[in-house]
């Protein structure tokens, strides 16, 4: 080879990219620690080895705070090419920027639940066209609603405004009913039967379950649960029920099996290191995920039990990166979150091993969450940048629609929920201060 040969080579070489990777946990884990650096948190009472934990939403809920913390928001997409990792591509084409909500009175949404004087500020059966919004989601209702927690049972929706539990009429975005109740901890309401039930108190050496009636949401039911040990200072998930009609709550050193239907604790599954901060419960009955987090050394581990062999431990992997948690048991395996903020990731891992777990999408920051939702049949992550839907059994996403912003302030669609056959999320425009409960149509391929 000659020298003018050898130059081009060399020439070729720094320009041609390196071609592309699997994008792993691990490498996320490795970023995230690279990120933060020496830990300038200071210490707090209790154990030392765990993390303080996430402080409760202002009374007042999230309305007008929204509007700084959506500006700030900014969001990465990771990208990957085995089949099996969930990728969302983002564009290189700005997207139009929304234009301001219009008014339409044409209903297109499900019929209407059985009638109560509605409380909410939006007049009864109308909805706001949303321009630009993923899959012609229209606002409902203009309603300050808590991140995570809109979830659907039957023909109602139910969501924590900061002072009350609601329950709302999809149809027309009212709410039914109220209850003067909040959650303790980041955790959705849980329905089971006709009951729904909050964790009304999460700390020192006991969990509070309150049932309310999922119809008039006068409460019907109190149950305290006790630890082994200490609860978690970093629960994200504490609550759950499992098709057997049981709860199953992260207590301490154990996660315990409630049958709600006498408060009793019928089980404990053990945890072998540590307080469990999350937990989920496969479709079929026959896994428990449960996650814990360690303050020293950063490490996050998820175990898997055989429910169907008395809650014997069969899996166990961790990463070493900050605290997750909001897990969600599918078919496929677990879903969840590492982080927070920007630096937050929502992964699948198949069959509840985080060494093959794959990270879906990064977090919005400003203070916004996207947490993983199971309904109608599919996994649903939102956010600023994108709202998708994911095959719960593989992890690899069906459908995704850009979300456009208002004028350069991010817009945010996330907490997707089923009511009435139909598909449901919360809205948040940061700029022209609208939010609320949207109604949207998902593709087919969402559902299949």
């Amino acid at each position: 080879m000659n020298t003018e040969e050898r130059q081009l080579t060399e020439m070729l070489h720094r320009i041609t990219p390196e071609p592309p990777r699997r994008v792993t946990l691990q490498d996320i884990a490795f970023r995230l620690a690279d990120q933060a650096g020496p830990d300038p948190r200071p210490r707090y009472r209790g154990r030392p080895d765990r993390e303080p934990r996430l402080r409760r939403p202002s009374s007042r809920g999230w309305s007008r705070a929204w509007a700084p913390a959506l500006a700030a928001a900014s969001v990465f997409v990771v990208a990957g090419a085995t089949a099996g990792i969930a990728v969302l591509a983002s564009s290189h084409h700005s997207p139009p920027a929304a234009a301001p909500a219009t008014r339409d009175t044409t209903s297109g949404v499900p019929a209407s639940s059985p009638t109560v004087t509605p409380a909410s500020t939006s007049p009864a059966g109308t909805v706001t066209a949303i321009p630009g919004a993923p899959w012609h989601a229209r606002l409902i209702d203009d309603l300050a609603l808590q991140q995570g927690s809109l979830t659907g049972s039957g023909d109602s929706l139910y969501a924590f405004t900061g002072q009350d539990l609601v329950r709302i009429d999809p149809a027309t975005g009212a709410v039914l009913r109220s209850a003067a109740v909040s959650s303790a901890v980041l955790n959705a309401p849980v329905v089971v039967g006709g009951t729904v039930w909050v964790v009304s108190s999460y700390d020192g050496g006991r969990a509070v379950l309150d049932g309310y009636n999922a119809q008039t949401l006068d409460r019907v039911s109190s149950v305290m649960v006790p630890a082994v040990g200490q609860v978690s200072s970093a629960a994200q998930g504490v609550l759950a029920a499992g098709p057997d009609g049981n709860l199953y709550v992260a207590a301490g050193d154990s996660v315990a099996v409630v049958n709600p239907a006498n408060g009793a604790v019928v089980g404990r599954i053990m945890q072998p290191a540590g307080p469990a901060g999350s937990v989920a419960v496969s479709p079929d009955g026959s896994r428990l995920y449960a996650s814990t987090f360690f303050q020293s050394g950063e490490i996050f581990q998820l175990l898997t039990y055989d429910l169907t062999q008395g809650g014997m431990q069969v899996g166990s992997s961790h990463v070493s990166t900050g605290a997750g948690g909001n897990l969600v048991a599918t078919e496929g395996g677990v879903w969840g979150t590492l982080g927070t903020g920007t630096s937050q990731w929502a992964w699948f891992a198949p069959g509840g091993d985080l060494s093959s777990a794959s990270p879906v999408i990064r977090g919005t920051g400003g203070g916004l969450v996207s947490l993983p939702t199971l309904a109608g049949g599919a996994l649903w992550i939102g956010g600023t940048q994108s709202l998708a839907c994911a095959n719960p059994a593989t992890g690899s996403v069906r459908e995704s629609a850009a979300i456009p912003g208002d004028h350069g302030v991010a817009v945010y669609f996330g907490s997707v929920a089923y009511a009435g056959g139909h598909a449901y999320a919360y809205y948040i425009d940061g700029r022209s201060q609208a939010q609320g409960v949207t109604t949207f149509t998902p593709p087919a391929g969402c559902t299949r």
